[in-house]
This record gives C-alpha cells, sequence and structure tokens, in this order.
C-alpha cells in the first residue's frame, strides 16, 4: 500500500520524520495521601471551556482504528486539565481531542487517488475520540509541572479568568503560583470526593483495573459494574480512611485509623535513618523480621499453637524480642526493622478494614493511597492479613491507577467531562515506549520526538546497556526513569522494580461497542490460549522474539530501505524486544496478558516508529497474483453440483489460509514455489475427515445433499484474515456462493494493517477487480455500493445473473491478527443486528482468539493450524491440519 498512513491512536506520542506533530511522554504515580472530612457530593463546576456535544457525529477516514466524533459546536483542541497536589507529588490527569490536518489531508489524498470506488453505505471512522493522559512531577519541581502545561496549552479557557480544578494540600498551597505563572484559578475540590469519583469511574470502566496480589502474583479481577456497590475503599496517606461507597456521590467515611503510612515512615526515620519513603520500603525487600518480632515459635519451643491455629512463624507481638534481648537499636538491622514495621502496620489496617466490612456485610475491599505505591511486599502483607482474619472468605483488591484517583475525579468534577457514559468497551489502553509505571521514580522532561526517542536508545547500545523495559524518558544523568534503575556496580542491565504496574495512555473511544451476537457478553474471553500455564508464556515470547528480524526487513524493504526506515526499524525491535522482556519479568505489567494482547503490542510498537504497512508490497503482489487465476477457479467451481461445491469452496477456503506471514513454518515453505503452487498443492492435500470436522453438519444446515432447496440465512458475517489467496481464492468464492443463495455477505476486515491481514480499506479494490470477472460479485457489489456501474468493464458470462443482494464490506475496529469482540466498530455491530451466520476465518480469529466463543446465529470457524504447540495444544493434531468448526445458534 503506497499511501502515508498515521496511527492517530499514537499521534500524542510521535513525531513523523518532518517533526510535524510533537509527542509528549505520559509519567506516572501511586501517592494518595489522607482526605480531609467528607463531603456527600460533586459540585461541579462550568467556569472551565465545556465539550459542547450537540451535532455530535462520527467522521473520519477508514485507514484509522480508532473513530474521531465531529463536535460541530466545539472550538478546536479543547483539553480537560485536573490535578492532585500532594505533598511529594503532583498528579496531573488531562484529556485531549487533537488532530493534525497536514497529516489527515494526506490520508483523504491517498484514499481518493488510490481507490476509484466510493465507499457506499459503508459509514467510515477511524482517528481517534480523545486520550486521557495520566502524568506525574514531584511537588518539590513544580515548575516543571507548570513549564508542562503552558507548552501544552493545557490551562487555555475561554477568557482571562479560566479556571482548573485540583485537588490536595498543594491547591491551597500553591494556588497563587498558578496564578502568578499560568493566569489561572484554582477551583479547589474535596480529597474525598474526588478519591471516591476516581474509585468509581476506574472500576466501571477499566476491564482489567481491580487485581489480587498474594506471595507475589498477580491476578486482575473482573467486576461486573452492575453489581459494583457497595465497596470498601480503605484510602492508607498518613492515616488511614475506611469509606463505604454505595454508588456515585453516595459514600461517607465509616473508620479510620491515626496508624497509617505516617507512622512507618516517621518511626522508621527515628530507627532506621532512612531519608525517603522508597529508601525505607527498598530495605524492607532484605529483611528478616524474626529477629526483631516475637514469633508463636519463640514462646512454645518452635512449635504451632494448633489447638486455636496460630503457626510457628504467626507474629504474637512485633518487636517483641526487644524486651527480652539485651540489645541497643544499632545491633538491629535497618533492614529487619523496617520490615517488622511494615508488617505490624500492614497487619493491622488489614485486620481494621475487614472487621469494618464484615460489620456493614461489604464483600468487597479495595486498598489504596501513598502507602501502597505499587510496592510487592505491601500488598502481600496486607492480602495476608485480610485472608487470615477471614480465614480465607475475603481478598484485598488493588487498582492499577490507583495513586491518579484524587486527580481523576477532580477532572470528573467538570460539569461536562464526557465520562458519564462511558463503557469498558469505550477505552483502549496503549503502551506507548516511554508509558511509565506506577510507583517507579519520577521521570525527566518528556522526550521531543521520535528521532530524540531512538537516539536515546541508540545510546544504551552503544554503552551496551540491555534494554529490558520500556525507554526512559530524560537525561542521561538522572537515574531510575522510565521504569529503569541506574546500571548496578556490575553493569550491563537495567532492571525495573518487579512490583510495579505500567500505566498507559486511555484511548477513549466512543463508538467501539460490544459485538450483540455474543452468546453471553459477560463470560466471553477472546483468548484460547491461557498465557499463566507453564512454558506457555516463554514459548510464545520466542516465537515472537525470533520473528522479529524478518519483521523488520519486510518494514525496512516497505519504505524503499532507505537509512531512516533501517534506523527506525532497528528501534522498533529494540524496543519490542524491551517490552517482551518487561512482560516477561512481570506478566501483569500492562494488566491481564493474553497472546491477542501480545500481537496487538507488536502492531501497535510498529506504527509507534511510523510503520504502517509493512507487508504493503507483499500484499500487492499476492492480491494481483491471486486475481489473475480467480476466473479459471470460478469455471471450476461452475461446473460442479451444489453439494461439490461447498465442500470445494470450504476446502478451498482452508488451503488458501496457508498464506500467513506470521507463521514461520509457512514463511519457509514460500521458498519452494509461487503462491499458486502453494495453493493448489495445499487444496491437493486437503482429505477428509479433517482434525475438526463438522463440514457434514454445515452441509445439512445450508439444506445440501437431501434434495432440500438452498437454505438462505439472511445475513452472513465473514470475518477475513489474509490478504492473496487466502481472500481472493478462499473467501470471496465462498461469498459469492452464499450470494447465489440470496443471503447478504458483509466481508469484515481489519481497520489498520497487520502482518499480511486484508485491510477493509483494500477489500473494495479487490472486490472491484474480482467483479470483472463474475457478474454475480459485480451486482452484489454495486448492490452494496463498493463499485458503480461505470467502473468496471466485465467479462459478462452469459450463465449468471446479474445479483441483487447485496455485498458489503466493513470494518472491525482493530489493527490486531486478532480481535477482541468486547470492542468492535460501531459499523460492524449495527450490521451484525440483523446477521445469522458469522464465518471466523484463520488462526488469529477463530483459533488464537474465539476458538470457545459462543454466538447466539450460527458460526463457521475455518483455520489450518500452522504451529506445532498450538496444534498440539488446542486439537491434539499436527501443523497444517485444518479446523471446520460448525456450531448451530445458541
Amino acid at each position: 500500500m503506497d499511501g502515508l498512513k498515521e496511527d492517530q491512536s499514537e499521534i500524542e506520542h510521535i513525531n513523523n520524520i518532518n517533526g510535524d506533530t510533537k509527542s509528549i511522554t505520559e509519567k506516572e504515580d501511586s501517592e494518595k495521601e489522607m482526605a480531609p472530612p467528607v463531603g456527600n457530593s460533586i459540585h461541579r463546576s462550568s467556569s472551565r471551556p465545556q465539550l459542547d456535544l450537540s451535532g455530535a457525529a462520527i467522521q473520519g477516514n477508514f485507514e484509522e482504528r480508532d473513530p474521531t466524533i465531529l463536535l460541530p459546536n466545539q472550538s478546536d483542541d479543547i483539553s480537560h486539565l485536573a490535578l492532585d497536589i500532594g505533598g511529594s507529588l503532583i498528579k496531573l490527569v488531562y484529556f485531549s481531542r487533537h488532530e493534525d490536518r497536514a497529516v489527515n489531508d494526506k490520508r483523504k489524498l491517498s484514499t481518493k487517488e488510490r481507490f476509484g470506488v466510493t465507499n457506499g453505505n459503508r459509514r467510515s471512522f477511524p482517528i481517534l475520540g480523545g486520550r486521557l493522559h495520566f502524568v506525574k512531577f514531584e511537588t518539590s519541581k513544580i515548575n516543571e509541572c507548570l513549564e508542562f502545561i503552558h507548552s501544552k496549552q493545557l490551562h487555555r479557557g475561554d477568557d482571562d479568568n479560566a479556571v482548573i480544578k485540583a485537588t490536595g494540600g498543594g491547591a491551597y498551597k500553591f494556588a497563587d503560583l498558578f496564578k502568578e505563572k499560568l493566569g489561572v484559578v484554582i477551583d479547589k475540590e474535596d480529597e474525598m470526593n474526588c478519591l471516591v469519583a476516581g474509585a468509581n469511574f476506574l472500576l466501571k470502566a477499566i476491564r482489567h483495573e481491580a487485581f489480587t496480589h498474594k506471595e507475589g502474583h498477580k491476578e486482575f479481577v473482573q467486576i461486573d459494574h452492575n453489581d459494583l456497590y457497595p465497596y470498601l475503599l480503605v484510602n492508607i496517606g498518613s492515616g488511614v480512611s475506611l469509606i463505604k461507597v454505595d454508588g456515585d456521590g453516595k459514600f461517607q467515611r465509616v473508620s479510620g485509623t491515626n496508624v497509617g503510612g505516617g507512622t512507618y515512615w516517621g518511626l522508621g526515620r527515628l530507627l532506621t535513618k532512612c531519608k525517603s519513603f522508597d529508601e525505607l520500603l527498598e530495605l524492607s525487600q532484605k529483611g528478616d523480621n524474626s529477629s526483631v518480632d516475637m514469633l508463636v515459635g519463640d514462646i512454645y519451643g518452635g512449635l504451632d499453637y494448633s489447638k486455636i491455629g496460630l503457626s510457628a512463624s504467626t507474629i504474637a507481638s512485633s518487636f517483641g524480642k526487644a524486651i527480652s534481648e539485651n540489645k541497643e537499636i544499632e545491633d538491629y538491622r535497618p533492614e529487619d526493622i523496617s520490615l517488622s514495621l511494615l508488617r505490624m502496620i500492614s497487619y493491622n489496617i488489614g485486620q481494621i478494614s475487614y472487621l469494618t466490612a464484615l460489620q456493614l456485610g461489604i464483600k468487597r475491599i479495595f486498598f489504596g493511597g501513598f502507602f501502597i505505591r505499587g510496592h510487592a511486599y505491601t500488598m502481600d502483607t496486607i492480602s495476608f492479613a485480610i485472608q487470615f482474619w477471614s480465614k480465607g472468605d475475603a481478598q484485598a483488591m488493588f487498582l492499577r491507577h490507583e495513586g491518579f484517583l484524587g486527580a481523576l475525579g477532580a477532572f470528573m468534577s467538570y460539569e461536562k467531562h464526557g465520562l458519564d457514559d462511558l463503557m469498558v468497551h469505550h477505552l483502549v489502553e496503549r503502551f506507548p515506549m516511554g508509558a511509565p509505571y506506577t510507583g517507579g521514580k519520577i521521570h525527566g522532561p518528556p522526550l521531543g520526538d521520535l528521532n530524540e526517542k531512538i537516539s536515546w536508545m541508540e545510546k544504551f547500545i552503544r554503552k551496551g546497556i540491555k534494554i529490558t523495559a520500556p525507554v526512559p524518558m530524560a537525561s542521561p544523568r538522572t537515574t531510575g526513569l522510565g521504569g529503569f534503575e541506574a546500571p548496578s556496580s556490575k553493569g550491563d542491565t537495567l532492571r525495573c522494580d518487579e512490583s510495579n504496574l505500567n500505566v498507559g495512555v486511555l484511548h477513549l473511544v466512543p463508538s467501539l461497542e460490544v459485538f450483540p451476537l455474543l452468546a453471553d457478553p459477560k463470560t466471553y474471553e477472546p483468548n484460547t490460549i491461557d498465557l499463566a500455564e507453564p512454558n506457555e508464556l516463554e514459548y510464545w515470547f520466542t516465537v515472537l522474539s525470533e520473528h522479529i528480524p524478518d519483521l523488520v526487513e519486510k518494514a525496512v524493504a516497505s519504505e524503499g530501505g532507505t537509512d531512516d526506515a533501517r534506523r527506525r526499524g532497528n528501534a522498533f525491535a529494540r524496543a519490542f524486544s524491551a517490552h517482551l522482556a518487561r512482560l516477561m519479568e512481570e506478566p501483569a505489567a500492562y494488566g491481564k496478558l493474553g497472546l491477542a494482547n501480545l500481537l496487538e503490542l507488536r502492531e501497535e510498537c510498529l506504527r509507534e516508529f511510523n510503520f504502517f504497512d509493512a507487508y504493503s508490497t507483499i500484499k500487492q503482489r499476492e492480491n494481483e497474483a491471486s486475481l489473475a487465476v480467480l476466473p479459471d477457479l470460478l469455471l471450476e467451481l461452475d461446473s460442479m453440483s451444489e453439494e461439490a461445491r461447498l465442500l470445494t469452496l470450504i476446502e478451498g477456503v482452508l488451503a488458501a489460509n496457508i498464506f500467513d506471514w506470521g507463521s514461520r513454518a509457512c514463511v519457509d515453505l514460500y521458498h519452494k514455489g509461487t503462491i499458486i503452487e502453494i495453493y493448489r498443492m495445499s487444496r491437493k492435500k486437503m482429505q477428509r475427515p479433517w482434525r475438526v470436522d463438522d463440514f457434514d453438519a454445515f452441509k445439512e444446515r445450508m439444506g445440501f445433499g437431501d434434495k432440500k432447496p438452498c437454505f438462505r440465512h439472511k445475513r452472513a458475517l465473514l470475518f477475513v484474515d489474509n490478504s492473496g489467496a487466502d481472500v481472493v481464492l478462499g473467501m470471496l468464492p465462498l461469498a459469492r456462493e452464499l450470494l447465489r443463495c440470496g443471503t447478504e455477505v458483509v466481508l469484515v476486515a481489519n481497520s489498520l494493517p497487520a502482518l499480511n491481514d486484508v485491510t477493509a480499506m483494500e477489500l473494495p479494490e479487490i472486490v472491484a477487480e474480482a467483479a470483472k470477472h463474475c457478474d454475480i460479485l459485480r451486482g452484489a457489489a454495486e448492490a452494496g455500493g463498493l463499485i458503480m456501474d461505470a467502473m468496471i468493464n466485465t467479462q459478462d458470462n452469459p450463465s449468471e445473473k446479474l445479483s441483487s443482494t447485496p455485498l458489503m464490506v466493513v470494518e472491525n475496529g482493530c489493527g490486531s491478527p486478532c480481535i477482541d469482540l468486547r470492542q468492535v466498530s460501531s459499523e460492524l455491530a449495527a450490521v451484525a443486528k440483523d446477521a445469522d451466520l458469522v464465518i471466523l476465518e484463520g488462526m488469529g480469529r477463530a483459533l488464537h482468539t474465539n476458538y470457545n466463543a459462543r454466538f447466539k446465529c450460527d458460526a463457521l470457524k475455518l483455520a489450518m493450524v500452522k504451529n506445532q504447540r498450538l496444534a498440539e495444544k488446542l486439537i491434539k493434531g499436527n501443523i497444517y491440519d485444518c479446523v471446520c468448526r460448525y456450531e448451530p445458534a445458541t
């Protein structure tokens, strides 16, 4: 594909090579200090510029993934900004809806030049609904925060009296400074109001926001937003507040304790001489509390007190050994003291929290605040306490974005913040290089552009430093940046704290919807393979790593092999390798991990380094070769009986699915012949029964073989896979047969390129070319608005009748080899409502994801398995085995 394509989803993070688009680096945080007394409602000010939703409509170009919502009555570049200014950290949340007009002009011109076809009744969308960014600064460096706000013009209002929302003690302390430097008035919001509002939003809108943490293992918890309330929110700042939340704006502080994070830090400083809270936490990781604490075993001669269920290792008295031992404080290791303090305070907070929840009949307890900071030992001790006191009936849960609850709540106090009606399927979290960690150290200044990002990465390579996490975003003199720590004295590896979770950028895409034909969306899980199983994660990481060199070569070649393309290609390889290393170290770093997430992360990383269609040349070549032999295939099919033709069509889909540049085995196979030779060889080897063979059931449903008339589904959705033979010689002939039976056909393809997958932008051109040789396709394409009559010089076949049954093309809303049907384009959701047949084709859409999915309508899953491990695990077969899985409507 030769047009310029930009992924608008990353426009805030990268510059194009000409420097048209500025980038920022999002920063993270995990601090939330103790809140002042509660108020029961959120005041919403209208003093900031508001999002005017009147006349809103989808606008955009179908080259992109995420849609833009056109706001005709809204001024350009509107941003909302809110702050949580604590004693040590400033947390900033802002929303952007920015679009680069120059880039979009290029997109539109490219589309018009490439296609002499009309979109007809297709509604094209992407670009973007908006982005929610999370940034943090040290309070002691507040001027950096002010400079950042000014550089992004986040404070700009309709008049000279702009107001921005803020919470935390610093909203009072620094109000005059904001007025002096930015000319804005700080509108102060109650901390507890903001805390609850932020938690409510995250728990309802982010699919994998809540997680448990036990013995270092994180497990994400899916919470039904319809069954969220009531819950107990335990905010551990200097002290502890226990808040019972009953709904939006409905909460009360039900209990608390003055023994909290401030107690830990204060006593820790006195006893260990640590200079910072983080230093004290780091000490605890190396400690042994048994040298300080009196354990049950110390009292009972090393034995358990089994009569009341206490093990010998249970703490009987925190710091109890200091009573009986003739030692001074200097005789105790600071590490042991720190761990003893941590457990003493965490266990007591856990006990109070559980007893409060028990008294109120609350089943969910969420912990957050400055004391947590994403620290593994802290979360483990609180989790142990809850499990111990509840005898396993309750569990502690934590939030990935917990450091930003206050800032997010302040953001939502704007009268028209635009987030009220968002659901979990409207949000897509992405992790560009530099997306930071909660609980990590402060970042330096953001990188200015893509070139600077690449240069920074190259410095690590020259210094022989192994990149094991997302790229640092500050000067080489600064330590602990972007998830990195400074090199150890031994040397050669930068590692990030394993307890930290990444916070990406939340892309708000209001047009994404849940696929309406899912039988049970609440229990739907797209990923078939559980990467939590032993060795699975390591195996797939190895597969993806081994594919990187070939992918880089294709990407560089797609842009003419220039030096610039080579440099960006090498940077992509390092970046994606760093993502894999980070996830190998902490699989939960980016949320719940599945193979679909990994494959999408790879495509997003390619786009981040300005590679928008790495296989464009290969796809075009394979499309042309396949279209050249399509007329002969159609003649062959037309000479068959209906029953024989249906079997040949399914065989053709399976045979053509061998063309997959994501499979190493298939890539090696391509060197042994031309695309047509390989396709014919694959067809000849199609022998039934296949490994999964429900063809006879599907044939019966279609009414073939028993003298019944051809069964007519009203509308079929065909989820297509690869370009070339796969779509041209496999899926198009199948679509033609369905059209012949009077079934409306909708070809569902990617919104953005991924490997050699065909896109919705490319399909109309392919259909138009195929229609030159087939009146059925021609009439259907015209009826579906894909082509115009004057555009095609057909080679009419007198035996064919011009079809009036429409053939349509829609985009699926994603740019990955897999598909998560919880987030599809509104266009696809709309056409799906009248569909009664779904055909999923290819490994990514039918095996890696959705193999176990159940639908309200008939479903057919077709794929050739091109990975030996997957074949053994999923179908107990071998590589190149075939799957034809038919499932009648649920």
